[in-house]
This record gives structure tokens, C-alpha cells and sequence, in this order.
């Protein structure tokens, strides 16, 4: 059972304090300053967000097997968020793409670092959440923010260029409002 306690500020992307199986710990709230206006992106982020979460309440239950599902389906879900964002960026003809890409690139070398040494036996939950959750928001708020408004504006363009009584426009203008 989760309880939610008073909200703390120990960082500021880690508000509020819960009481998990006994274990006190931080959990990760996203803040409205998070949002790319992309709300296909925001949602993935905010997936994420819930998925770095349940990899500590997974750690409170002392089980290897439950932490390992959570790391993995973590994971390969941010890798797939990552091609459909980098999707998203070419598509836009975001001029920094490749730069982002490499990024991401780099990211998922060190997650998947960190799964290897997790799968040697090693405990690496609180280091490999506490590194998600501060590169995570830091990537937002710099990197994804910055591509955020040529996206948006060719995702309009795309938009207003097909009929908005078809399906997929008013879909793409539901998402990219």
C-alpha cells in the first residue's frame, strides 16, 4: 500500500514522501514546467515518469525479479519513445536532431550499463533511479524543450495542409493543441 505524506521538498523534482511496505522514499511528480506542448510527448514523459517510480516501489519489495521486469520494461519503453521523438524531429526538419539523437544514443549505453551490472547481481536501483530522474528532467526541460516549438509548428502546418474534417486532422489537432 502506498501512502502519500506530506509533500517535502528534499529536490526539486522529487516532492512528496511515501511510506511503502515501511520504506520512506521520494517519489518523482511531474510539474506543469515539464510540458513540451506536444501532449503524445508529454504523456510518454509522464510514463516514465510513473515507470522510475514503480522501479523504487518495486525495490521495496526486496524482490530481484520484480525490480529486474520494471528495469527492463523502462528501459525499452524510453528506447521507443526515443525513435518515435527522433521521428518527430527529422520529420520537423529540426535542425539539431542529429545532435539529439546522439544523446539518446548515449543514454541508452549508459542504461543499458547499468542493467548489465544490475543482471551481475549488483544493486544499482537507487543509483540508476536517482541518475533517470536528474537526467530525465534536465533533458526535458533543455533538449526536448528546445525542439518542442519547430514540431509544433510543422505538426500545425501538416495539420492545416489536409482537411481538419478528416480523422487524422482533427486526431493531429486533438494531440497538438
Amino acid at each position: 500500500m502506498i501512502e502519500i505524506n506530506a509533500p517535502l521538498l528534499a529536490h526539486a523534482y522529487c516532492p512528496p514522501i511515501a511510506l511503502i511496505n515501511g520504506f520512506s522514499m521520494a517519489l518523482l511528480v511531474w510539474q506543469d514546467d515539464l510540458n513540451t506542448g506536444i501532449e503524445v510527448i508529454d504523456h510518454q514523459h509522464r510514463r516514465i515518469v510513473e515507470m522510475i517510480n514503480h522501479l523504487h516501489v518495486a525495490q521495496t519489495s526486496l524482490q530481484r525479479l520484480a525490480v529486474a521486469e520494471v528495469i527492463d520494461e523502462l528501459i525499452d519503453y524510453t528506447l521507443s519513445h526515443f525513435a518515435f521523438e527522433e521521428e518527430l524531429m527529422e520529420q520537423a526538419g529540426y535542425p539539431f536532431s542529429l545532435a539529439h539523437k546522439r544523446v539518446h544514443l548515449v543514454f541508452g549505453k549508459r542504461v543499458g550499463e547499468y542493467r548489465l551490472r544490475f543482471q551481475a547481481g549488483e544493486d544499482v536501483t537507487d543509483e540508476l533511479r536517482n541518475m533517470l530522474s536528474r537526467w530525465l528532467f534536465n533533458h526535458i526541460r533543455g533538449d526536448d524543450q528546445a525542439y518542442a516549438p519547430q514540431v509544433i509548428a510543422h505538426l500545425n502546418q501538416f495539420s492545416r495542409s489536409h482537411q481538419h474534417g478528416t480523422w487524422l486532422g482533427r486526431t493531429l489537432q486533438r494531440i497538438f493543441r
